[in-house]
């Protein structure tokens, strides 16, 4: 078994790939073995499986720092 990236709810990740608004940006939501996220761009919500999302992510921004 692997480790998991530490995400908690209310960090920001920033992806490799653009949602098809522009922004790069997601809040997380929700956090277990699917993690809800929401665009910072359009306010959309996705529900992803944990390994899929994490190889899409780029960089996490803590949820505490200064938000975009």
């Amino acid at each position: 078994m692997g480790t998991f990236l530490q995400i908690c709810v209310g960090d920001v990740l920033e992806m490799k790939k653009q949602h098809p608004c522009g922004s790069k940006h997601f809040k997380v939501l929700r956090v277990g073995a699917d993690i809800k996220i929401s665009c910072l761009g359009c306010e959309r919500t996705v529900t992803l499986d944990r390994l899929k999302l994490e190889k899409m992510i780029k960089k996490i921004k803590s949820g505490n720092e200064n938000e975009l």
